[in-house]
Formats: structure tokens, sequence, C-alpha cells
């Protein structure tokens, strides 16, 4: 399937099917993570083993905000390197994946809360490129990216991500990416490298967040700033953690959870990830 007809007919006809696809919330970390063999790699590789082969992949990143709604409808999106200061071997990786702007269209249409924009200009972030690239390295599976409207509040994007059900009966991995704990301003970079070692209020937070995702407990996470000054601590911005909302929203009644990927990073960031289904 290299051709983009070929593509097309991969993905033309998104049919349902009998096997929904799960969900995913990554945290996606550093943009290193992307060109690095490390635990966290070695985890995305092989989910893309694991769970069945989608045939498109549907992103939520915390580093495409917006005015509105918007989704990549070109046939091939661009690599975006939205980051400074990293090797330039981070900054040669060009994931050629292509889009599929009939889904753009197909998602747009049954997103009935909001006007969704087709996007020609954005492409493929690092919240998207540096997860996918390696659960699916041969970059043979059309990619597009949501936007997050960042003048609208939690419990909207809760709403708006229950839209999106139906993909996941067609064969879209839809998934979200950001971190659960983002202060980096907190960062303890002397302790990078510690992989046990986590600020108390880091590490409890992240417990209370793992619980209330496996107790269903989401209105408390959606007034996420209601849970104490941890909560306030570990979203110091609100746009790691919206896109855990999305994931959160298309948790469907039968529907286990697991986690992978949970720890602490220089303290006062966390990879902890949720797969559902």
């Amino acid at each position: 399937m290299s051709t983009l007809s070929a593509f097309n007919r991969f993905t033309n006809s998104l049919n349902e099917q009998e096997q929904i696809m799960p969900v995913l919330f990554v945290g996606h970390g550093s943009p290193m993570n992307g060109i690095l063999d490390n635990e966290f790699s070695r985890k995305w590789t092989q989910l893309g083993k694991e769970i069945p082969t989608p045939k498109a992949v549907l992103v939520v990143s915390a580093h495409w905000l917006s005015k509105g709604t918007r989704i990549t409808a070109m046939d091939f999106p661009e690599t975006i390197h939205d980051f400074g200061g990293f090797p330039k071997a981070l900054f040669d990786v060009q994931y050629k994946a292509p889009g599929n702007p009939q889904l753009a269209r197909e998602t747009a249409s049954i997103i009935q809360s909001a006007k969704v924009e087709m996007d020609h200009d954005w492409g493929l972030d690092h919240g998207a490129w540096t997860v996918v690239r390696h659960m699916y390295p041969e970059a043979n599976i059309p990619v597009l990216q949501l936007s997050i409207d960042y003048s609208k509040g939690p419990q909207y994007h809760y709403e708006l991500a229950k839209e999106l059900a139906s993909l996941r009966k067609k064969g879209v991995l839809i998934m979200g990416s950001g971190n659960m704990v983002h202060n980096l301003g907190m960062v303890a970079w002397d302790k990078i490298d510690e992989p046990e070692w986590g600020y108390d209020w880091a590490v409890d937070i992240n417990t209370k967040f793992k619980d209330l995702i496996s107790n269903r407990n989401h209105d408390q996470l959606i007034k996420y700033e209601q849970l104490g000054k941890e909560a306030l601590l570990a979203i110091p911005t609100p746009e790691h953690y919206w896109p855990l909302l999305y994931t959160l929203g298309l948790r469907g009644s039968k529907d286990e959870v697991s986690f992978f990927n949970d720890r602490v990073v220089g303290g006062s960031l966390t990879m902890t990830s949720v797969k559902i289904g």
C-alpha cells in the first residue's frame, strides 16, 4: 500500500466491525521518547503488536490547541517538530503516515456539539508522532489529529469525546496524548534518572487519579480543581490533562481499564498511561 490510492481503498469504507477498538491515553513525556529505545517506547511498540491493527489512528494531543475544533484533513500530514533544544536526530525524523480526508469529514459529521473545521496546515505534532512511530513504524496506517478547543472547559471535552464512540466500532484507534501530572516548572533535573523518585504530592495525586479512573468516578476527574492542592500542582495548566478526559469519555459500560508506563519522571511528571477496552 505504497500509493495514495491504495491508502484510500484501505480506509474509504469504514464499516462497523464486531471487535470494538480499545482507547488509549498515553503519557508521551519528552520528545526524545520518539527516538529512544527505553521502557516507554518499548511498551508503545508492544501495544502496536497486541491490540487489533486499526484502520486509522485519531490522536487528541496536548500540543494542538485551537479556538474551535479542527481536524487534520490532508492526504499526507507533515511531521511537526514543535520543540527546541534537542539533538538534530530528533529534528531529522519524518513520520510519513498518510492522512484520510474522508475519515476527517466523517468524524466532523458525527460531532454535533461543535462545528469541526477541516485543517490543511497542522500535521502531526510530537504528541502524536513520537508515540505512533513506535507503534506503527512502517507508517502504513492513516493518522489524523483532532484539536482541543482551549476556550472550553473540562466537561465540554468529556462530552465531545462521547460523540466519537461510533469510530471505535469502525476500526479507529482513538488516543489521547498528554501527561496526567505535568509540572515542568518543578522538575528536579538532578533526579531525572532516578526512576522511583517523585515528589510526595505527585505520587499521591497520580494514585488518586488512577483510583478515580478505575472506579469510573469521572465527575471528580472532570472537576479536578476540587481535588485539592496536589491536583493544582499536577495540572498548573490543563492542556496535558484534557486528552485524558477524551479517553474517559469514550469508556463503555463493559470496558475494562489497565495502566501502563506507570512511572514518575523528574519528580513532577508522570508517564502513567491508560488502556480502555
